[in-house]
């Protein structure tokens, strides 16, 4: 299978699994528990049809969107990820070339492998830096003025991980940070060379903005111990409230499930919200992002920027989450798994196809802008 044969979400899937050794693939596959809301998010788009109107002049179709003050090329954002050269040796670098090239935002994450400061010389468009809150409050100012620093122009503070999720798939691999080869996973990654041989010849595996902060050289240390050991549970709303106004910018809160946090994050001076429950991977049985949209929509949609992220595998998808309000919708695994597949070009080809599937679709449902789209447009089963 080749690059050039994958033409979905599921075909790029099995090339990556083709490519990654079984532990690191199982990292980006998978979810808490029984991966139940992981499955929901994208079945939740299932359950409403989209309603097209005819005969409307669709010959040129306006894709773009400004969500936190960004103006996007397409109403889709490559979502913060972390330990992207795990995955494939370029990592972060070749997801925020894919970005630039379409026109839209990129994140890098606390937990990246390329440092804030790296990927704004290279790319000018828009960037997000997603942190975790850690119980190290001198930690939490460093990282934000590093980000001011570096010239960042979205704060996003994941809220749904004060603790780690149970994702079991890395209790029975062992996966853990700094990523060092074990005995039981020997045979997993012998299986598969042309990862080890890429993953040694290129730039050493570093975690840049934390590895003046944290000393993580005295041996492994799970994903799950990570949360567990080093972000702060005592979190509240008047810890983000003083990191708004330091901030003094976009902030966005990424993790709000519920209307009352989503009325909060709009008292306190937040600018946006992404409805999403981290993909699955933390509490299982939460609701699905695209079912609890509307209704944060109809609470705040007016006052904030809603943003939904969570089991998007289709352009069909997005337009369904921008016609119940959202403004924009992230992505995670619909760009991971292209990057395990091909790195840069994988990622390229993917937002292509997706940026394809969205205006092919607008054109179908006689929509010419973003804004022409609307709940009259949907109907749920």
């Amino acid at each position: 299978m080749r690059l050039l044969d994958c033409h979905n979400f599921h075909d790029f899937r099995r090339l990556a699994k083709r490519r990654l050794p079984r532990p690191i693939f199982d990292y980006i596959d998978g979810a808490a528990d029984d991966e139940v809301t992981h499955h929901r998010n994208t079945q939740s788009f299932e359950r409403c049809d989209l309603v097209p109107n005819v005969l409307r002049g669709v010959e040129n179709v306006d894709l773009s969107v400004t969500v936190l003050g960004q103006k996007l090329a397409m109403p889709v954002y490559c979502s913060p990820t972390a330990l992207q050269r795990l995955f494939h040796h370029d990592g972060e670098i070749a997801v925020a070339a894919a970005a630039a090239k379409y026109g839209t935002m990129f994140g890098v994450s606390s937990l990246g492998t390329a440092s804030i400061e790296q990927v704004r010389r290279q790319f000018a468009g828009p960037q997000v830096y997603q942190f975790y809150f850690h119980k190290d409050r001198g930690l939490n100012r460093a990282m934000m003025q590093r980000a001011k620093s570096a010239g960042v122009d979205v704060m996003m503070l994941t809220v749904d991980s004060i603790t780690g999720g149970n994702r079991e798939r890395d209790l029975r691999t062992g996966f853990s940070i700094p990523f060092k080869l074990n005995l039981g996973g020997v045979m997993q990654f012998a299986i598969k060379p042309m990862w080890a041989i890429h993953y040694l010849r290129h730039e050493r595996f570093r975690l840049p903005q934390l590895d003046e902060h944290v000393d993580m050289s005295g041996g492994t240390m799970s994903i799950g111990r990570y949360f567990t050991e080093m972000l702060d549970p005592s979190m509240t709303w008047a810890d983000v409230a003083e990191m708004v106004r330091e901030w003094d910018g976009h902030f966005c809160l990424k993790g709000v499930m519920s209307v009352a946090d989503a009325k909060r994050a709009v008292e306190i001076g937040c600018t946006g919200i992404v409805v999403s429950n981290h993909g699955g991977r933390q509490l299982d049985g939460s609701r699905a992002s695209f079912d609890q949209l509307a209704e944060i929509v109809d609470a705040v949609g007016d006052r904030i920027d809603v943003i939904m992220d969570g089991g998007v595998q289709r352009g069909t998808h997005v337009l369904k989450a921008l016609s119940v309000g959202a403004r924009a919708v992230g992505i995670g695994r619909f760009y991971l798994y292209p990057l395990a597949a091909a790195g840069r070009e994988g990622v390229e080809r993917a937002l292509g196809l997706l940026r394809m599937e969205i205006e092919r679709a607008m054109k179908l449902m006689g929509c010419t802008s973003i804004d022409q789209l609307s709940r009259a447009n949907l109907r749920f089963r």
